[in-house]
């Protein structure tokens, strides 16, 4: 799944429609969704109108929590980022939205899994110790996925091995597509330590991660708490989920 020209940014309907911020990725362009200005009196009052302008308006609200106020940062190596799932304080926060991952797929764990391995109860890896550790410290790991329906064979694959990270210790919530759409989720994966630094994927055609893409700008980290806030309110938990679909065919390619 290409990554989105557009970035969502936040908007201030209810309904998702609009009015509504986009970043155009790779640029220092904002797109503004917002209803077209008709009346004529305003549009000739308007200075230095080119032909193929246009023009909308949108709440004063929703420039002042959602408009970037830093210079779009620079994409760094994962592995850059990984002391964060050490040092937050408080929550880590993860929204999943893609169909599968090519780490998944590379890995071990799936070619026991493919071949019908049972990947539900595992030994820990050093992952899940470090969420069981923030655990007993009363830090807290939580994420939700985005789903298919039918599920992809990668979505499948991280149902049974997400028990794993709920044994951990992990809140796991799964939320379908069509919901997500609903919510006007955004399209792209992230973390969200501690409700005020962001880490967005960056992910080629193949589903592998070439980075993230940190942040601490306000407007960023607003649209981040209302999409975690929206998406916990309407995920079911992990294991209620699995008990619907862990027992249909898994399908044969992505």
């Amino acid at each position: 799944m290409p990554e989105s020209t557009l970035r969502f940014l936040g908007t201030t309907s209810d309904e998702g429609d609009c009015p509504t911020l986009y970043e155009v990725s790779g640029t220092d362009q904002i797109l503004v969704q917002g209803d077209r200005v008709t009346d004529p009196e305003q549009l000739a009052e308007l200075r230095h109108v080119k032909e193929h302008e246009t023009f909308v308006t949108i709440p004063r609200s929703l420039l002042t929590r959602f408009a970037p106020r830093d210079e779009p940062r620079e994409m760094i190596p994962f592995a850059q980022a990984a002391r964060l799932f050490h040092e937050f304080k408080h929550t880590a926060w993860r929204l999943e939205t893609r169909r599968g991952y090519a780490t998944d797929r590379n890995s071990e764990k799936w070619a026991r899994w493919k071949a019908g391995a049972d990947i539900t109860s595992e030994p820990f890896t050093s992952w899940h110790e470090n969420i069981a550790a923030a655990r007993a410290e009363g830090r807290r790991f939580e994420r939700v996925r985005i789903t298919d329906e039918p599920i992809t064979e990668g979505q499948a694959f991280l149902l049974e091995s997400g028990f794993v990270n709920v044994e951990a210790g992990e809140d796991i919530r799964v939320l379908t597509r069509n919901e997500a759409d609903r919510l006007n989720l955004p399209n792209y994966d992230f973390w969200l330590f501690d409700s005020k630094i962001l880490a967005r994927f960056a992910f080629d055609d193949d589903d592998t991660t070439l980075g993230v893409i940190l942040s601490e700008d306000p407007a960023d980290i607003a649209a981040a708490c209302q999409a975690r806030d929206a998406a916990w309110h309407h995920a079911v938990p992990h294991r209620d989920h699995a008990q619907q679909l862990i027992a249909q065919p898994v399908p044969s390619a992505e």
